[in-house]
């Protein structure tokens, strides 16, 4: 199905390809499971089920870098779930986020009082998006530095990094609002939505669209802003896996603003980028030239959907304008090909209906080899 969807998108369609047939592991190599020891094998395990998508990026990183970001991880989403339980009374919660640390080291510990979870209002969107990704950001930053994988300027760039994780977490918000509200959540800033309307949950009605999008597009708009830290913090680094590390997860985010930008659809359904376009950044983002080219190629998608009626479009245009003046390349990528798109999309679907036969083929001999053994 994800390659019929990519047909009309050669280069998508070739990466697609490309990655099922082993490019993964250029951008991704495969840890060494055997060579963990049984504790790290456990924060493996909780890490892939944790985030499957963040977990691939750190498995990636470089020696004992990869243990202690995976570590880190796992420690900042226990605090991160711990303070999002809106059941917890703060008079409870305030002195379990104090003593955290001290249960890390108590491994019978255990929180087994939360209980479905109550709709409360964000009050406070600056310093939440802070406290949950900023300081994930400041924190990896200072690991990378004291690693000496990269400059010590890399984790002294507070703000720098407070933006790579503001960034990340603004855009899962935004994306999430159906999915959020459906749970019980509500992380849209107050001081935003109050604009358009009475209650949060009032976006999902139809007679509401328009206001709801309006409100979308201004908060899509604060986000842009981090997008100048993102490429001055991603300029300065020089270790290859720390640059996927950090560069991957940043284009996914410029990419799905784009895709929710202006869309009707982040309020009726889930909003998504294709399988083949997630793969085309992976593979595509791991210098800074191509990230440039990325993030030039999704704000030129965004700018030329500004309506000239919605309430942020001049400073939608504005931030735009200022992310272009940092040496963007002004161009798209270079397509890795000279023939024209329907020929390529011909042979790719050829390329991939044979794949497709050979491994049916092949698991339907297994299976008669095995009846023929029994």
């Amino acid at each position: 199905m994800e390659f019929v969807k990519c047909l009309g998108r050669p280069e998508e369609f070739y990466n697609l390809l490309r990655f099922q047939m082993g490019g993964r592991r250029k951008v991704i190599p495969k840890m060494d499971q055997d060579s963990l020891s049984s504790s790290l094998k456990t924060c493996y395990k909780y890490l892939n089920q944790t985030s499957r998508s963040f977990a691939a990026v750190i498995e990636a990183l470089d020696g004992e870098m990869r243990h202690a970001v995976c570590i880190f991880y796992l420690v900042l989403r226990a605090l991160d779930t711990l303070e999002d339980d809106m059941t917890i009374s703060v008079e409870k919660k305030v002195p379990l986020l104090h003593n955290f640390h001290s249960y890390l080291y108590e491994p019978d510990w255990r929180y087994m009082e939360s209980k479905e979870k109550d709709r409360q209002v964000l009050e406070d969107f600056p310093t939440y998006c802070h406290y949950v990704a900023g300081l994930v950001g400041i924190g990896l930053s200072r690991l990378f530095s004291a690693s000496e994988l990269e400059d010590p300027l890399v984790g002294e760039d507070i703000e720098c990094a407070n933006s790579m994780g503001l960034f990340l977490q603004k855009t899962n918000i935004i994306r999430d609002y159906l999915e959020d509200q459906q749970e019980g959540r509500e992380f849209w800033p107050q001081e935003v939505w109050s604009k358009y309307v009475k209650k949060l949950g009032d976006f999902a009605k139809p007679q509401n669209i328009d206001s709801a999008v309006q409100c979308l597009n201004e908060l899509i708009t604060n986000a842009l802003h981090h997008i100048p830290d993102v490429i001055t913090y991603l300029s300065r680094l020089r270790n290859q896996s720390v640059f996927n590390f950090c560069a991957i997860p940043q284009v996914m985010a410029i990419a799905t603003l784009a895709a929710c930008y202006n869309n009707q659809q982040v309020f009726k359904g889930v909003v998504k980028i294709r399988k083949g376009q997630a793969v085309t950044l992976m593979m595509d983002a791991t210098n800074m030239p191509a990230v440039k080219a990325i993030i030039y190629q999704y704000m030129e998608e965004i700018y030329h959907r500004i309506p000239s009626s919605d309430p942020s479009s001049g400073k939608t245009r504005q931030i735009i304008s200022t992310i272009r003046t940092q040496n963007l390349p002004n161009c798209q990528l270079i397509s890795r090909s000279h023939y024209s798109p329907i020929y390529l999309s011909f042979v790719m679907l050829l390329a991939a209906l044979s794949w497709q036969y050979l491994s049916t083929l092949s698991q339907v001999t297994e299976d008669y080899v095995q009846t023929g053994e029994h």
